[in-house]
Order: C-alpha cells, then structure tokens, then sequence
C-alpha cells in the first residue's frame, strides 16, 4: 500500500479527533503471542507521540513477578481476574494505545468493555510464522513443555471468532514500519458514516 506523506505523519491532534468522532476513547492491539501487538503499539505512540500500555507489563509491576512466575506459583485462573482488573482500568483511559495479552479477549467482561470505549485491531499472523517467532521464547507459560503449532492451533480455534469481532485486521508478517503505515491507512479511512457501531455482547 502506498501512502501520502499526509497520512504517514498523522499527527496526535487527527488521531484524537478519529477516535472523538466515532465515540472511541483509545486503540487496543489485539492477537496471540508473538504477534508483534507490543512492538506494532510501541512504534504506534512513538510516530503519534501518545501514551502506550502493555497490560502484561502492567500485571507485573502490579504482582512484582513474572507471567511465568505468576502462572506456576498462583494458577491461570489466578492470572485471568488480575488480567481482568488491569485491563479493564486501562482501557478506561483516554487517547492511548494498549497492547493486550492474547487471551484476555476470552473474557466477556473485557470484550464487552473494548466493544464500548476502544478501537480494535487485530494482528493476525500465519500459525507457523508464530511458531517460528516463538520457537526460542523462555517466557510464555502456556508455552512450557508443550509443541508449539499444536498450542498454537489450540489456542488459536478457541480466540479467532473474537479476534475477528476486532473492528480492523492488520497482517504483521513485514516490517513493523510498514504495518504501522498500513494501521494509519485504516484509521485515516475512518469516519462516523463508515464505522459500524457495534453494541454490547
């Protein structure tokens, strides 16, 4: 996709009114581990020059552990409420962009409230293009001692239906200059008559 230098350098002020104009108040990265949701949002507030969040980094500063530590020591289950809590404070904050964990869009409450106050955006990448990302990772929990494709695929039956409920999907297999121009294409498309306003669950 070729983008006008316009579009490319979109500036906090436009990104503000988009989000204004169609009653959102930030943007949330959704997609399995490895999908490049942190990096994508990183580079998103750095060009736009807003605050990002990382809602795994957020459970960690909270706990003062590791996801991994969290999951062996407390439990999934455990993770899954402080996920929850975490997440839906953050998405309550305005004019930010939030990279979330991969399965916190399994939870209805936190699905109920992107619906209401974010923009969501899908990353979706191939299943073996994860493994292949993932093959050397020594800090996912759901990733221990397991095949990699087969959690992958696993996970990934369970999710999809909710991650393509996202209101965008954006492929992150290139560079990650090349999806965030591709992410200011679809935001700078946006306007009130083509949005679709979704309703609670």
């Amino acid at each position: 996709i070729i983008l006008s230098n316009i579009v490319r350098i979109m500036e906090k002020t436009i990104f503000i009114k988009k989000l204004t104009n169609i009653r959102k108040k930030n943007v949330v990265l959704l997609g399995h581990m490895g999908s490049g949701k942190t990096l994508l949002a990183k580079k998103i507030a750095s060009e736009l020059k807003i605050a990002h969040y990382d809602s795994d980094q957020k459970i960690i500063e909270l706990e003062k552990k590791s996801i991994s530590e969290i999951f062996e020591s407390e439990g999934e289950k455990y993770f899954g409420k402080i996920e929850e809590k975490v997440v839906l404070n953050l998405i309550q904050k305005k004019n930010i962009v939030v990279s979330l964990g991969g399965g916190s869009i399994i939870n209805k409450n936190i699905r109920n409230m992107i619906k209401q106050s974010s923009f969501s955006i899908f990353l979706d990448v191939n299943l073996e293009k994860l493994e292949s990302r993932l093959s050397k990772s020594k800090n996912r929990p759901l990733l221990k001692n397991t095949n990699i494709l087969n959690k992958l695929k696993d996970l990934d039956t369970k999710r999809r239906k909710y991650y393509l409920d996202s209101d965008a999907k954006l492929q992150n297999t290139g560079s990650i200059s090349k999806t965030y121009m591709n992410f200011i294409d679809i935001l700078s498309k946006i306007n009130v008559k083509n949005y679709k306003f979704k309703n609670k669950e």
